[in-house]
């Protein structure tokens, strides 16, 4: 936690003008504050002394304690504006460097992480840590003035009662201290249970139909209750600890304050000390203990900061994906000729999934790539948009290394559309020219109208300036691939990737789609991965992989006529009397 603290402190640094206006107003309003007890105290000893009347000097004591007290509170008015600004910018600050942290990070790291607990982490994380620097700067500045204060004004009274106040501060930081130790450990616990339940009560929303479809709502209910009710008990009992510390704090505070005022009396009778000095001493012994508590008090949210604190510095301090070439390669006039040259790669050190492969696809081509589920068809395309870098051997683009190049530069030559549809909240033009901002409308009509969009755009309400949530809203799954399709084909780019691409689209609406390809990718070198083979009778060169392996390479009829892999594949999908041929 200390190193947290410390991190967290590194960021707050950035904002010194801030802190020290804070810490000045802080100054200020504690001083005013401290002021006041003395004027008290000061205003009863004239009340009781002989032979005085004893409210003479009331309205111009009253008059005085309210411009200390209005003063006071001008600047604590200050010191919560500024430290509302320091923890909201330094948040912001966080944010910022989590969402460009998230967008360099490998893929790997969203293939293991649950998208719920990402969210959670940038957001209620986030929040966490503002609440708890907003609480913490506002006890910390005012408390180190007021306790310091407080005993500057109290050894002017009497040394020996500051001294039994001063004695009853360490008594309540350990006591804090024992407290607050035996809680971080389930604070974390909640951040954690607070994640997990976040991702999975997103993956519930988002599933929901699968949910439906197969009866799950009361076992994802059972579940829910199960995470909730971990999250309760973690939260219960690190609230219930670090709730002690308060309490406590008190109780030592308050000893403290009667053997002061006992002491305080024995000396009143003694004429040591004055009914006034009594008053003003037992007022600064509470403002001195009173950082303390305010300290304790806000430490349940200090130490949730910090658990959530430890939540994002754990993603900040991810590994990147590798560093891009300080002089790289970049491909003006890309003919499309694709090597891969002895390349391995697994997921899983000791679990290999692609190994020595090997593959020269000529410009143009139209490479058919079909397999069982797990053969390591889509890891190739993974490979080849460096979403993964190659463990062994290299992939090369036109003769140059793809790790020579930006990942910009790379991913710039192809054009993706993958099984499962990606749309953002925007209008049905912005999702389409996703990849061309700048497209003119009447290129964005021509890339629908190629992709077989454009019927059914024109009749939804406003046409292409309809505008859709990240769902689709009532589009059809079919309508939202035709979408990404016009995507790319507005993008245009020199090669394509089509990752079953129209899995989601009927039969009669995959012909036109084949149609549109079979324009695009007409000059352009194209990578096809199909578990329906009708797709990809027309490629040049068909693979068939399996365990990472091209086990079969041709032609769809020079596959056919091998009566191998392909031709069982091919079988086992069309009958004699359903043939696509």
């Amino acid at each position: 936690m200390k190193k947290t603290f410390e991190r967290l402190l590194q960021y707050i640094g950035q904002y010194k003008g801030s802190l020290l206006l804070a810490a000045f107003s802080a100054l200020v309003s504690s001083v005013c504050a401290l002021f006041a007890p003395l004027i008290i105290g000061r205003a009863i000893d004239g009340m009781t002394a002989a032979g005085k009347n004893a409210w003479a000097d009331a309205p111009r004591v009253l008059l005085l304690l309210l411009l200390v007290y209005l003063c006071s509170n001008i600047f604590l008015w200050l010191l919560n504006y500024l430290t509302n600004g320091i923890s909201y910018r330094t948040v912001n600050r966080l944010r910022r460097e989590l969402f460009e942290k998230l967008g360099v990070l490998p893929l790997g790291f969203y293939d293991r992480t649950a998208h719920g607990d990402t969210v959670s982490r940038f957001i209620n994380d986030v929040d966490i840590i503002a609440d708890g620097l907003l609480q913490g700067f506002m006890a910390l500045l005012q408390g180190i003035f007021t306790i310091l204060g407080a005993i500057v004004f109290m050894l002017t009274l009497n040394p020996w009662m500051t001294l039994i106040v001063v004695l009853s501060a360490p008594a309540s930081f350990f006591t804090a201290r024992f407290i607050t130790t035996h809680s971080q450990k389930l604070f974390r616990e909640q951040a954690a249970c607070l994640g997990k339940l976040n991702g999975y009560a997103e993956e519930m929303i988002e599933g929901k139909k699968v949910v439906s479809a197969f009866r799950y709502e009361k076992r994802a209910r059972q579940d829910f209750n199960s995470i909730n009710a971990e999250l309760y008990e973690t939260g219960v009992k690190s609230q219930f600890i670090s709730s002690l510390s308060n309490p406590s704090t008190r109780v030592v505070n308050n000893i403290a304050y009667a053997v002061v005022g006992v002491f305080g009396s024995i000396l009143a009778i003694h004429g040591s000390l004055t009914a006034g000095g009594i008053s003003s001493f037992l007022i600064y012994a509470v403002l001195f203990a009173k950082p303390f508590n305010d300290i304790t008090n806000v430490l349940t949210q200090m130490q949730s900061a910090a658990a959530s604190a430890q939540r994002v510095f754990h993603i900040l301090d991810l590994e990147p994906e590798p560093p891009e070439p300080e002089h790289p390669a970049a491909l003006k006039d890309c003919s499309g000729h694709v090597e891969f040259d002895d390349v391995s790669f697994s997921y899983v050190p000791d679990r290999k999934l692609i190994e020595h492969f090997s593959l020269d696809v000529a410009p143009g081509s139209s490479i058919a790539i079909v397999g069982q589920t797990g053969a390591g068809k889509t890891t190739l395309v993974n490979l080849l948009m460096r979403f993964y870098d190659v463990q062994e051997g290299c992939i090369r683009i036109d003769g140059t290394d793809i790790r020579s190049m930006t990942r910009d530069g790379l991913r710039s030559l192809f054009g993706m559309v993958l099984q499962d549809t990606w749309l953002f909240d925007g209008t049905i033009r912005e999702n389409i020219c996703y990849a061309r901002p700048d497209a003119t409308f009447s290129e964005v009509e021509r890339a629908a109208k190629e992709a077989g969009a454009d019927g059914f755009i024109r009749r939804l309400e406003n046409g292409y300036d309809t505008r859709m949530s990240a769902e689709g809203g009532s589009l059809s799954e079919g309508q939202k691939q035709l979408l990404t399709i016009a995507r790319v084909m507005l993008a245009n780019p020199p090669m394509l990737i089509l990752d079953e691409a129209t899995s989601s689209i009927d039969t009669y609406t995959e012909a036109k789609i084949q149609k549109a390809f079979a324009v695009l990718t007409e000059g352009r070198t194209s990578f096809v991965i199909a578990h329906r083979l009708s797709t990809v009778l027309t490629a040049d060169r068909i693979l068939v992989m399996d365990r990472g392996h091209i086990v079969e390479s041709g032609t769809h009829t020079e596959l056919l006529q091998k009566n191998g892999s392909y031709a069982k594949l091919y079988n086992s999908q069309f009958s004699h009397g359903n043939s696509p041929e």
